[in-house]
């Protein structure tokens, strides 16, 4: 019993946890700095020298898995939705599903982010100061690639903006062209789907590895992210205060609304629409999918669990459980895209980068993407964030502002996307089989 409880005590800390501690040690260190010493010559020496290089370290590591997971994880996600053809009509209503409740989810954010205005908080002096503390050449690359094709027609910057001449020199680029990768992964991933598995299992096995290989990096990466968001949350309170902190927090407001508004407005519309069930049921007999996904941020160590509670709880069949919840763990992702499409526009609203309505929607374009292709695993979107704010002009770098309050929102959306992948299970368990229990019909 004392073995156990030393053992037990000796443990070290959940990752969120200590990623929530370091948060809050570099907050309140910033804040003391900022407010007791803001002017003292020690302070900007003491950043540059210590804080700010273990900070940029971390951001040069995940930047370093950009190109490899993006394309990857896009290319097995196209591939397994592949699997459409041995279910028929089962696999093409998943699809279109998850294709519409990802694409309302994108815009909801949208909505909200406009609405509300987050990084307009922040006062502009110091929206200036941050901008150009992160001030890379990124957005002075995607302006030149822009100038190249403006006596272009629409349909040709179209064409152009999509469709890489050469996908080695998209990525080769810095930084590298996202949405070509994209393009290009999601055609080799429909390529696949139209081979024999047999011709194509070499191929399949070697971006499962490369895959395997980016989320082991990403786990290796994150053990150091408690000390490297305790580094970059201090040097940015200390330079620019509570301003910064205000605006961190509308932030929070508008991600927490927007998943909030999915989960209880647009599910609740669903199954009861759609899957024929009574919300308030439906939300009460899966609460240990929702707990389990809120406490481990994955998709996919919470899978067992859903599939458990789908056929045990909801009663939808076996076969439809197994393949809607196991391709949704990777392409039914609305909380991650909902949060993608905030943060960048938030980010781009910090920047002083006024998107046009073209530029949003190429957004929403994007973030759908990246809800199929990100990883469901604890900070897997932060990747495909970096990759759509070099897409629209906006620096890159400026992701280290949210990424001490990134590991928060984490869990929350990841209920939300484990939530929507067993909405579309009663859904497709309805139309297919009508096997869901009679109790929770309407």
């Amino acid at each position: 019993m004392l073995a156990t409880l030393s053992d037990r005590d000796a443990a070290p800390w959940p990752l969120h946890r200590r990623i929530l501690c370091g948060l809050g040690i570099g907050a309140v260190a910033g804040l003391v700095v900022n407010l007791a010493a803001s002017g003292a010559a020690w302070v900007p020496f003491v950043i540059d020298q210590f804080t700010q290089p273990i900070g940029q370290l971390f951001l040069n590591l995940l930047l370093m898995i950009v190109v490899p997971l993006v394309f990857s994880s896009l290319v097995l996600g196209v591939a397994g939705i592949g699997d459409v053809r041995r279910l028929g009509r089962v696999g093409l209503r998943s699809f279109v599903y998850c294709l519409v409740i990802s694409a309302i989810s994108v815009l909801i954010g949208l909505g909200l982010a406009n609405l509300i205005e987050p990084g307009h908080r922040l006062a502009p002096n110091t929206a200036e100061a941050l901008k150009m503390r992160y001030h890379t050449d990124a957005a002075h690359r995607v302006d030149d690639a822009a100038a190249a094709r403006i006596n272009a027609s629409p349909l040709q910057q179209v064409v152009a903006s999509v469709v890489p001449r050469n996908p080695v020199a998209a990525v080769a680029s810095d930084p590298p062209n996202m949405l070509h990768l994209m393009f290009f992964a999601l055609m080799v991933g429909v390529a696949m789907t139209l081979l024999p598995p047999l011709q194509v299992a070499g191929f399949t096995e070697a971006l499962r590895g490369l895959y395997a290989v980016s989320i082991k990096l990403i786990d290796l990466i994150m053990e150091f992210a408690p000390y490297a968001v305790t580094c970059l949350i201090f040097n940015n309170v200390a330079l620019f205060g509570f301003d910064l902190l205000r605006a961190l927090g509308w932030f929070l407001v508008t991600v927490l609304a927007g998943l909030g508004l999915h989960m209880f407005g647009v599910y609740s519309i669903a199954v009861y629409w759609l899957s024929k069930m009574a919300p308030r049921e439906f939300f009460r007999r899966i609460k240990t999918v929702m707990l389990t996904a809120f406490s481990t941020s994955s998709s996919n160590a919470t899978l067992p669990t859903a599939l458990k509670v789908a056929e045990e709880n909801l009663h939808v069949p076996k076969e439809i459980a197994s393949f809607v919840l196991t391709i949704g763990a990777t392409a039914n992702q609305n909380g991650t895209a909902l949060y993608e499409g905030v943060t960048v526009l938030f980010l781009a609203q910090l920047a002083r980068v006024d998107l046009t309505l073209a530029q949003q929607l190429m957004v929403v374009y994007l973030a759908i993407l990246g809800g199929i292709g990100t990883a469901g695993v604890p900070s897997g979107s932060i990747p495909f964030i970096i990759g759509i704010l070099a897409t629209i002009g906006v620096d890159p770098g400026l992701i280290a502002i949210v990424l001490g309050v990134d590991r928060i929102l984490d869990m929350c959306r990841t209920t939300l996307n484990v939530a929507g992948d067993l909405t579309a299970a009663t859904y497709i368990a309805r139309v297919k089989a009508e096997r869901v229990l009679e109790q929770v019909r309407v």
